[in-house]
């Protein structure tokens, strides 16, 4: 007992008679300390005592895919600070590989009896994929928001950036400079976001061939065997669909000899941390993390407040941040 006294004391910088106050029902705290407080029990794995467990945490979970690339960790920062600044406490949960998995992390979040739940990059975007876990949010009536394009029928509402849009602008620059041979690196079949992705093209191109589209995984390396391929079938300009995939295509242009931008032109998507230190500093469509993670926020403290929020998708508009691995198409 004493022992989690001062851990919680510590977590919310009160002392530890402050907390055996709130614990035992004691008057003389704020709302706003006793508040703090009771998160910090759920935060810190301590369960409430009985009196005190009718209401539920302030607690929201935020479920990611990785963390490595940066743009996770950006829309994090965006997103707790929102729910910080709301009196929520984030609660981070990131996937890795044999880890545990996203339906795992909804269990344990309805054990914590969160407030609600954001989805950034989950799942919910795979058509092919598991999706059970999401109906049984829905039929806790639990607040969820999901980030970027999902599977229809899920009933949530969501904040995307326009991947059309996106598409539309790098394909317009790549061609401006003089590029015929536009090929794209998208993630798996099954991907909503690629999906679109592809289809604004097909619209944009007129006739894109299919021999110059090609699928991997999210990363680096998949970035590079994919564009590895499409540069063997003569490309001259990738518009990836994320910046690691587009770093990955860079790569692959040097490993067989050609020079960025001078033969191959790359356009990434996200915007990345860091992606005007690369070398060359890479072309990229912007999300607007900023606008679309406190979008997210509000959304869900809508709901957790029991306004009703239609289950519809609030589109953001990208950028095209034009830097150093575009130019004119090679003339041969």
């Amino acid at each position: 007992m004493t022992r989690r006294l001062a851990e919680v004391a510590k977590k919310v910088g009160v002392s530890e008679a402050t907390v055996s106050r709130v614990l035992n029902g004691k008057p003389g705290v704020s709302d706003a300390t006793r508040r703090a407080v009771l998160t910090a029990l759920d935060v810190l794995g301590y369960e409430r005592p009985t009196q005190l467990r009718g209401e539920r945490a302030r607690l929201v979970g935020l479920v990611l895919p990785e963390l490595q690339n940066p743009i996770f960790p950006a829309f994090a920062e965006v997103i707790g600070g929102a729910l910080a600044q709301l009196g929520l406490t984030p609660v981070l949960c990131t996937q890795t590989k044999g880890g545990v998995s996203e339906a795992d992390y909804v269990e344990l979040l309805l054990q914590q009896q969160v407030s609600g739940v954001v989805f950034a990059g989950g799942l919910y975007a795979q058509a092919d994929a598991p999706h059970d876990h999401y109906r049984l949010l829905a039929e806790r009536n639990i607040p969820v928001v999901l980030v970027n394009a999902a599977i229809e029928d899920l009933g949530f509402p969501g904040v995307s950036c326009d991947d059309a849009v996106a598409v539309e602008q790098a394909w317009r620059h790549l061609a401006s400079l003089g590029h015929e041979r536009i090929g794209l690196v998208l993630g798996p079949g099954d991907h909503v976001p690629s999906a679109r992705k592809l289809a604004a093209a097909r619209a944009v191109a007129g006739d894109l061939p299919d021999e110059f589209v090609a699928r991997a995984i999210f990363s680096l390396e998949g970035g590079h065997a994919a564009a590895s391929r499409l540069i063997d079938r003569g490309v001259t300009g990738l518009i990836c669909a994320s910046d690691p995939l587009a770093l990955g295509a860079v790569r692959a242009a040097r490993r067989k000899g050609y020079d960025v931008p001078g033969r191959i032109s790359v356009v990434g998507y996200d915007d990345s941390a860091f992606m005007n230190c690369t070398e060359p500093p890479l072309t990229t469509v912007r999300q607007p993390i900023e606008a679309m993670g406190r979008a997210a926020v509000e959304l869900l403290n809508a709901q957790i407040g029991g306004t009703a929020v239609p289950a519809e998708e609030l589109l953001f508009e990208p950028e095209l941040v034009v830097r150093g691995s575009t130019a004119q198409a090679p003339r041969d």
